[in-house]
């Protein structure tokens, strides 16, 4: 599981409520400024859980818990900057995600009901409490949907497979943590059978590179795959042997200097902490590879410098530009991708012609190849904000890209203004009409669908 989001708004603090632990207070300004990980057994998770009787319900044997940093300081706003591109990096790797909306203790009047599930706090609070909440919330949906998606509180969201979950809670006091820990592992269960199955072949990566007093130069990596034994020959960009593989106590943060425990072997995912020799010039963010008996040691060399290589080839040497900088690999890939991406939506006037226009509908162009463009982030009608617009209205609309490819997109030159807009739809949202809205559909709009399912080549 990835932890991440805007700087200052309790990723780590939500991690030190469900571990117990006091990491953030010990960082730098109460910032994260390393990445780190955390191994949650299932005991612990159960344990968290227990009052919301899911016990049945929980399969995996733990959970992993990467803690991001966070890479730009905004205060201006509800909406900040590096939330919306935690969401960008999340599209543009097509992960699944819930929303944790934190600080739910801010709430004037609040009471606290440390560590309940939240649905059961919610209803120990006073009228006003509980308008303001639901103000908010609403406040909260409606930004995301002029990102282009859909959200609900979790325990309204009927549509999971197109809308996402917000769990409301608090890192000082614990509310909602149980039912976050249980949406994140009945969602990972449901939709990433394949990814959870465990592979022998070994996917390493690393973390951090740190010097440790009475360690020496360790890196941090996570195994997701495979097993790593002492004595393993490992090359990256460094090429050493395994001296001793070590973790810290489940429920504790492996960036945090405490009492190791020492494995001669150790099967993913876990977060470890390395010691060998010549880690110095390890670098985050790439691979490690297992080099076996069999193994062709040039063929791994040169595995291992793709990624480096990739990024590398991206960036202008001519010594005009922005300078970029970055602790990983990973990150300074995002950094790229976001100072090559124009951030203006594309606004335009249109007729609705057929069907109705909703916010979060993806927009392609069938005349230029079914070229995808956005999502509508947002519809005007006459000056007006409206959450959707029937057949026979004018209206305004903006359209915000998803990916890298559609922030590309832009009108007179990928597409033109007489171009015709068509909802994209798939075999899936076509499923979820017929789930959730069979009954709200005219036959006109039903007919509609068919079209567009013959236009796509829908099976």
């Amino acid at each position: 599981m990835l932890h991440y989001g805007h700087v200052d708004i309790g990723k780590t603090k939500l991690l030190d409520c469900i571990r117990r632990t006091i990491v953030q207070e010990g960082e730098a300004g109460g910032i994260t400024q390393q990445i780190g990980a955390t191994y949650i057994p299932a005991e612990n998770i159960r344990e968290r859980t227990k009052e919301l009787k899911a016990d049945a319900k929980l399969d995996v044997p733990s959970l992993l818990v990467i803690d991001t940093q966070s890479f730009r300081r905004n205060l201006a706003g509800n909406f900040r900057t590096t939330t919306i591109e935690s969401i960008n990096l999340l599209r543009m790797r097509n992960t699944e995600f819930i929303v944790a909306l934190n600080k739910v203790d801010r709430l004037y009047g609040w009471k606290t009901c440390r560590n309940a599930p939240i649905g059961k706090a919610m209803k120990q609070q006073s009228k006003d409490v509980q308008l303001e909440f639901d103000h908010r919330v609403t406040q909260i949906i409606t930004q995301f949907k002029e990102q282009g998606l859909n959200t609900e509180l979790y325990n309204k969201n009927k549509d999971r497979g197109e809308t996402y979950s917000i769990v409301p809670t608090s890192a000082i006091s614990g509310e909602g943590i149980p039912e976050m820990l249980l949406l994140l592992i009945q969602w990972a269960q449901k939709t990433m059978i394949e990814k959870l199955t465990y592979s022998s072949e070994i996917q390493c990566t690393v973390l951090e590179v740190k010097v440790i007093e009475g360690l020496g130069t360790t890196i941090d990596v996570v195994l997701v795959n495979g097993v790593l034994h002492e004595g393993d020959e490992i090359v990256g960009p460094i090429h050493t042997t395994i001296r001793s593989l070590l973790t810290p106590h489940p429920m504790k943060e492996l960036r945090v200097k405490g009492q190791y425990i020492h494995y001669k072997e150790i099967k993913a995912a876990q977060g470890i902490k390395i010691t060998a020799q010549n880690l110095e010039h390890a670098v985050a963010g790439t691979s490690l590879y297992v080099v076996g008996p069999d193994d062709d040691m040039e063929e791994i060399k040169e595995s291992v410098m793709y990624d480096m290589r990739n990024v590398m080839s991206r960036i202008d040497k001519s010594g005009e530009g922005v300078y970029v900088q970055a602790s990983t690999l990973g990150s300074l890939e995002a950094l790229l991708e976001f100072l090559k991406t124009p951030a203006d939506p594309i606004v335009l006037g249109v007729d609705v012609i057929e069907g109705i226009v909703k916010i979060g509908t993806p927009i392609c162009i069938p005349q230029r190849d079914f070229t995808d463009i956005g999502r509508i982030s947002s519809i005007e009608i006459n000056h007006k904000p409206a959450d959707y617009a029937k057949k026979g209205q004018k209206v305004a609309i903006k359209i915000t890209g998803s990916n890298a490819e559609e922030q590309q997109k832009m009108p007179g030159r990928h597409f033109e203004m007489e171009d015709e807009l068509v909802s994209h739809i798939s075999r899936n949202s076509i499923d979820v009409l017929k789930a959730n809205y069979q009954d709200e559909l005219t036959n006109e709009e039903w007919k509609l669908v068919v079209q567009l399912k013959r236009l796509f080549k829908i099976q």
